[in-house]
């Protein structure tokens, strides 16, 4: 699939065929492509912790949400816990604190204050991009969710990870159930135009560009 169609078929998959396995194959190469992702210093502060068993995924569930919100069982719910692999994706804020006290980087701390964003969750989370868009390439859907922050500690604990780890979010990939699948109801905002969000040299100058632009600077 050529790389623009992937992205315009990239959309977020909420329910899933439970009875058709990701292929091992196909994992392998979205988290491969993942560790492709660009790092600040080349820190890679990522880890990425695979679910494809009912066992993995049940204490996956029973960490991240509430006893009432699995009772519930609300559509949403419903629909992601179909989904027969989960990629939890950790960010290692270390791996950055200690890189960049690194002769080369010209700190002599590892003070977090100097870092404008955290960078070990943006890297992580361009990684889960990558994934999400190797899930549309090979034919499957894919959804990007996080946990909430109060079940954040004990969701690293049930999954064995150092207690220094964050969740960012999960991946979850799996063949859509295009019966159940419900495209959500937010896109009735619409997309916003490259216009809109994009500016030419200065904010409040659109980015027009092609005939389009000779257009407008031609009056």
């Amino acid at each position: 699939m050529e790389f623009g169609e992937v992205v315009r078929r990239r959309r977020m998959v909420r329910a899933y065929d439970p009875d058709r396995p990701v292929p091992e194959e196909v994992v392998t190469r979205a988290l491969e492509h993942a560790t492709r992702s660009p790092s600040a210093g080349f820190s890679q502060g990522w880890d990425f912790v695979v679910l494809t068993t009912e066992q993995e995924r049940e204490r996956f569930w029973s960490a991240a949400t509430s006893a009432e919100a699995r009772e519930r069982m609300d559509p949403w719910l419903r629909g992601v816990r179909s989904a027969p692999c989960l990629v939890v994706c950790l960010s290692d804020k270390e791996a950055y604190l200690e890189r960049y006290a690194e002769p080369d980087k010209g700190r002599a701390d590892r003070d977090e204050a100097h870092w404008p964003v955290p960078y070990w969750d943006v890297d992580t989370g361009m990684a889960a991009l990558l994934m999400l868009l190797t899930a549309v390439d090979e034919g499957l859907g894919g959804l990007f969710f996080g946990v909430p922050v109060e079940h954040g500690a004990q969701t690293v604990a049930a999954l064995g990870a150092p207690a220094g780890r964050r969740i960012v979010g999960v991946v979850a990939m799996g063949y859509a159930a295009s019966d159940r699948d419900r495209r959500s109801p937010s896109l009735r905002r619409g997309r916003r135009p490259v216009s809109e969000v994009a500016h030419r040299g200065a904010y409040g100058r659109p980015w027009v560009g092609g005939e389009v632009r000779r257009e407008v600077e031609q009056g």
